[in-house]
């Protein structure tokens, strides 16, 4: 009888893991923290304190349902800390005969994982069905497409989960309540308080480590305010289900449903919810299959040619620019910094001055808690930077500083005016702006989402143009980047040492 390592990677923590539904009585169950997976990038130390408490709980939780489970700490002195060695050296503790493991998260785990179909000791490798589709649904549905538009999609994940659908309509007359969904923060509104945890034993002992080793409030609100970006509050109306989401702690069915039940029990607005389900139903499904379809050969994709290096303040927020360094002082608190920050604020400055795609996916995949490749890779490098020639946006999602003024309070705090494009005072957005367009023409102008804007810098001022220029290419001549890992001013930060 077939004895198996059952590996139960990081993300995966999840009951209804289909390795551990299929487990035969003998099977003996796998859990590891190692050093390579730990450090490849310079993950947030919250983001592994997040990983490995979660893991060491999980580990706990399924010795109590009966399951034989080994546990690989990060101080155990015989880890390999290597995610395969480590998996291969217990088969053989165990006398495995193959490792089973669901698809991971990242390509380079999966092509390692697939390498090893054939050698001695066999990797066998299972379909993660934990989400809303496969790989091969949305390989399917994209077959023949042109264009893989979110809407489309979207449309017909709604059509075969029954989400916010009756009688094969959408409910409130519409699939996309997007355009509710666009109010700043005006007056003195009030924010919810995110819930305090004090950490237990087990939890604390996992942060410890990661220290040792690498130093029912908000849905209806959501909607309306979700683009919005607040001095006072680093979380707004967003939920931070994104990370437990994604390490399997909870499923995207279940989050969907109470959702909707919200909506029909007239709890929440319809244009909440279906924003709600739309970030979790449409969006989060639609990256994790253009993931899989496209890769490996989309994470090297840089279709307008950037080649600057990360500008060093990501790594410690040392700017002026006082909405940057919101974003980043908020992403070094708290390993998180909600869309529109990701977004419109540091993803928006790396577009306009051309920061190459994989500094950037490095950057994101490292800084976030939620970050993993599968999720990350498509957002920075398609959504963020549009390196994918236009594959999952229309057009680059590139804004002034006016756009940042109407959807924060940051402006008022900072040096510079988004009002003025050049000069002293003059936010660097609008000259950065302005001078990406007049770069890109070549790739952007014939886009028809374009053409009014394109329109507006043709109708410029020779002298106003040639002084916009001489503007942003000051400020980009000035922009110290970072060819390495910077260290963060606050005590949280990141797990390398500065380099340069």
């Amino acid at each position: 009888m077939s004895k198996p390592l059952l590996l139960v990677l990081g993300d995966q923590l999840s009951s209804s893991l289909v390795t551990l539904r299929q487990a035969p009585d003998n099977a003996v169950v796998v859990l590891c923290e190692v050093a390579d997976e730990a450090s490849y990038v310079p993950h947030h130390s919250h983001k592994l304190g997040l990983f490995f408490a979660a893991m060491r709980h999980f580990a706990y939780q399924l010795r109590q349902q009966g399951f034989e489970v080994h546990y690989s700490n990060l101080d155990d002195a015989d880890n390999c800390h290597s995610l395969i060695r480590e998996a291969e050296r217990l088969a053989q503790l165990y006398g495995c005969d193959e490792i089973r493991v669901t698809r991971p998260g990242e390509w380079r785990l999966y092509e390692a994982m697939l390498n090893r179909q054939t050698a001695e000791l066999p990797w066998r490798l299972h379909e993660d069905d934990r989400f809303f589709t496969t790989p091969d649904d949305f390989s399917q549905w994209a077959e023949g497409r042109k264009l893989l538009r979110l809407e489309y999609f979207y449309r017909e994940q709604r059509k075969r989960t029954g989400l916010l659908m009756e009688d094969n309509e959408p409910m409130g007359g519409q699939w996309n309540f997007d355009h509710d969904n666009r109010e700043p923060i005006k007056g003195d509104l009030a924010f919810p308080t995110p819930p305090r945890h004090h950490y237990e034993k087990m939890t604390q002992a996992a942060f410890d480590a990661v220290k040792r080793h690498f130093l029912d409030h908000c849905l209806s609100d959501f909607g309306r305010y979700q683009d919005a970006i607040s001095e006072s509050s680093n979380f707004l109306f967003h939920s931070r289900l994104s990370a437990a989401l994604n390490i399997g702690l909870l499923s995207p069915q279940e989050v969907c449903q109470a959702a909707e039940q919200r909506y029909l029990d007239e709890q929440a607005p319809i244009n909440a919810v279906e924003g709600f389900i739309r970030q979790i139903l449409g969006w989060r499904e639609y990256v994790r299959g253009l993931y899989w379809t496209q890769m490996p050969d989309y994470k090297r994709r840089n279709s307008l040619g950037f080649e600057r290096d990360l500008p060093a303040f990501y790594w410690d927020a040392k700017t002026d620019m006082h909405c940057l360094k919101r974003a980043v002082e908020m992403t070094m608190d708290n390993g998180y910094a909600h869309h529109i920050q990701r977004l419109m604020v540091t993803g928006n400055f790396a577009l306009l001055c051309g920061v190459k795609p994989e500094a950037l996916c490095d950057w994101y995949l490292a800084v976030y808690i939620d970050a993993c490749e599968w999720v990350e890779l498509p957002n920075t490098l398609g959504m963020v930077l549009h390196a994918d020639g236009g594959q999952m946006g229309s057009k680059p999602y590139c804004a002034s500083g006016k756009y940042i003024n109407k959807m924060s309070d940051h402006c008022q705090h900072c040096r510079y005016s988004p009002n003025q494009v050049t000069g002293e005072k003059a936010c660097p957005f609008n000259s950065l702006y302005w001078h990406f367009l007049e770069q890109h023409r070549g790739s952007l102008q014939q886009n028809p989402r374009m053409k009014l804007i394109y329109g507006s810098l043709d109708r410029m001022a020779p002298d106003k143009r040639s002084a916009i220029h001489q503007q942003a290419q000051q400020f980009l001549d000035q922009l110290e980047t970072s060819t390495g890992y910077g260290q963060p001013h606050h005590t949280a930060g990141y797990t390398k040492e500065t380099t340069s």
